[in-house]
């Protein structure tokens, strides 16, 4: 039996997908199901059971010997919340129970860290081991991530093969319920439907002209690749970067929205929201050396590509994949 925690999620159900496709229907599908906007994810999608989310802890703590691996993508992800005790429950101490479970019953583990572990960038986007106790998190939700990357380091008895994946700008189909958590590829489509136009954050900070915010945006086919590239092989544990290793500009994500709708693009700009304008992150860019090393060699979606992958296939009629 495989796991996947936040499993009517975003990258949770587009792992389902890749799953099944890959012909693996023995899955136990992990996640809060109340919400109605996240179960078309799941449409179509062939498992065992679901499970609600609060009950799976102590369910995997019994029923361990039943499982053959768990990929844990299931976590609390809105960067704007400051409640650090939900980050605590839902983020830290949930993912350790599911660790110590992993180590007792001895299954493989591939879990969703995060490039917010990285913060303004000033230690670089290296994966490497040596600076996870130096990095300093913008928000709680990046600090949740790396607290338990940090934890995961520090002990002693693991599970037999385990992964801390650390996800850059993930976009593509099944985020639609993600309000504004969702890829400005996502809000683009909107805003374009709506208005004719797309509004871009002006930049705040001196030497980056508007638009010209750089991050590494990975489609989510690529991402579910790699999770079931780790999950036929043996690998090193430890964390993983999880990017293109190609920083790209928001202006050009937006332009190239507009030519996968076959429009002119029509670009303005609008002041960052105070609330998230001191942790903002103007540039980010995965070094992918280390998943390279292992033998990962599928190359992966350029921006154009998955743009008009995502926005022509799925996007433009909100379909799920």
């Amino acid at each position: 039996m495989i796991v996947v925690t936040g499993a009517a999620g975003f990258i949770g159900s587009c792992l389902v997908r890749k799953l099944n496709d890959a012909g693996h229907k023995n899955l136990l599908l992990v996640d809060d199901f109340s919400r109605a906007d996240k179960l078309k994810n799941l449409e179509g999608k062939e498992r065992i059971k679901d499970m609600d989310r609060q009950v799976f802890p102590d369910w995997l703590a019994i029923n361990g010997a039943e499982v053959d691996f768990v990929f844990h993508l299931g976590a609390r992800t809105d960067t704007t919340e400051q409640d650090t005790e939900i980050f605590d429950r839902l983020n830290l101490n949930y993912t350790k129970a599911i660790w110590l479970s992993c180590t007792t019953h001895q299954i493989p583990l591939v879990y969703a860290s995060s490039a917010a572990t990285y913060g303004i960038g000033d230690k670089g986007y290296k994966d490497e081991h040596d600076i996870v106790q130096e990095l300093e998190p913008l928000n709680p939700y990046g600090r949740s991530k790396n607290d338990f990357d940090k934890w995961a380091l520090e002990q002693d008895f693991n599970p037999p093969r385990w992964a801390g994946l650390k996800f850059f700008n993930v976009y593509g189909p099944n985020e639609y319920h993600k309000s504004r958590m969702a890829s400005v590829i996502f809000h683009t489509v909107r805003q374009i439907k709506k208005t004719g136009g797309m509004k871009l954050f002006r930049s705040h900070k001196e030497g980056i002209a508007d638009g010209h915010q750089s991050r590494d945006f990975v489609y989510v086919k690529d991402v579910v690749e790699v999770c079931y590239f780790l999950f036929q092989q043996e690998f090193p544990n430890g964390l993983y970067n999880l990017g293109t290793g190609k920083a790209r500009t928001f202006l050009d994500l937006a332009t190239n929205t507009f030519l996968a709708m076959d429009l002119s693009p029509n670009i303005s700009f609008i002041d960052t929201p105070e609330d998230i304008r001191d942790t903002y992150q103007y540039f980010t860019e995965a070094d992918m050396t280390k998943l390279k090393s292992i033998g990962y060699e599928r190359e992966f979606h350029s921006l154009e590509e998955g743009i008009k992958d995502y926005v022509q296939q799925y996007l433009i009629e909100e379909k799920p994949w």
